[in-house]
């Protein structure tokens, strides 16, 4: 978990005080800023503790690159659909969204630390 937290701070933190500046510059005002920048809140943990999840499966292996792509991308389009979703909606109607986006990262916080864990155990046999 401190790993994922590592990851979230140096890659996506950053990328949430960027957003704000290129938002600024492409003059996003009012509730689509705030939509914006809470689907970036809501979906970058989930990225990161899904990328954690893929590199535990892929961990022992020499190539495993190509390998942790294919089965990390499919885990990544359902927050990227809503978190998308919920930054186009132009008025204050992206609770659907958000709300998809929030369960969506409380699930993969919840369950993929384990997954995690038991992954790398039966690697190490």
């Amino acid at each position: 978990i401190s790993n994922t937290l590592a990851h979230w701070l140096t890659s996506c933190l950053p990328l949430f005080l960027v957003a704000q500046i290129l938002a600024f510059i492409l003059i996003f005002r009012g509730p689509l800023l705030g939509a914006l920048l809470l689907s970036l809140l809501l979906g970058t943990p989930a990225l990161s503790v899904i990328g954690t999840f893929g590199a535990a499966l892929t961990v022992g292996l020499k190539r495993g690159g190509l390998l942790l792509s294919l089965l990390v991308l499919p885990l990544y389009v359902p927050t990227l659909i809503f978190g998308a979703e919920m930054a186009r909606r132009e008025t204050q109607d992206y609770q659907t969204p958000m709300l998809m986006l929030a369960g969506i990262t409380c699930g993969t916080i919840a369950l993929l630390p384990f997954a995690s864990a038991a992954v790398l155990k039966a690697n190490l046999r």
